[in-house]
């Protein structure tokens, strides 16, 4: 799940940290606790976190709010990390979230998104709509049902060379 991040990412953003599997393993690997922002709805769970991680920042809120509350002056998050689970949300709310965190993302940063089974939980459509693309980039049978991890990233797009211009 956390592969792919370290202390070269920058602040990373936790949506739903729970009891913070996924921030020790952030932590693990090098991420300063400082740079850790903690997306946290549950009261228990965030006043838990705060004692564990009392120096990350943490944010007792549902993570639709990150739509319209800016965490910093500019995108500067270089991951996002969840294991929310987006089959169970919906659409209208799953869009929200999306919104949110890739509006807090820097351009080459992006939600790596922890899912029970194979399939991607953010339908195609929902990604379309957005301009992102879903990459599975590790899975464990050792899990039942299986756990997939999936890279989402905004689409990079290719710049056209218009030869009737030149």
């Amino acid at each position: 799940m956390t592969q792919d991040i370290g202390p070269e990412t920058g602040p990373v953003l936790e949506l739903g940290p729970g009891t913070g599997p996924f921030t020790r393993a952030l932590l693990t690997r090098g991420v300063r606790e400082r740079d850790l922002t903690l997306i946290e709805s549950d009261p228990d769970f965030a006043a838990m976190l705060r004692r564990r991680f009392p120096g990350a920042r943490i944010l007792e809120m549902d993570a639709v709010g990150l739509r319209h509350l800016p965490l910093f002056d500019e995108p500067v998050v270089g991951a996002a990390v969840s294991g929310l689970p987006f089959r169970l949300i919906t659409p209208r709310h799953t869009r929200a979230i999306l919104e949110g965190v890739f509006a807090n993302l820097r351009p080459g940063g992006a939600l790596y998104q922890f899912t029970l089974g194979w399939r991607c939980p953010i339908d195609q459509p929902m990604l379309d709509c957005l301009d992102l693309e879903a990459t599975r980039i590790g899975f464990t049978l050792r899990n039942f049902p299986p756990a997939t991890v999936y890279r989402i990233s905004r689409i990079k797009t290719v710049k056209t060379y218009d030869w009737r211009f030149s």
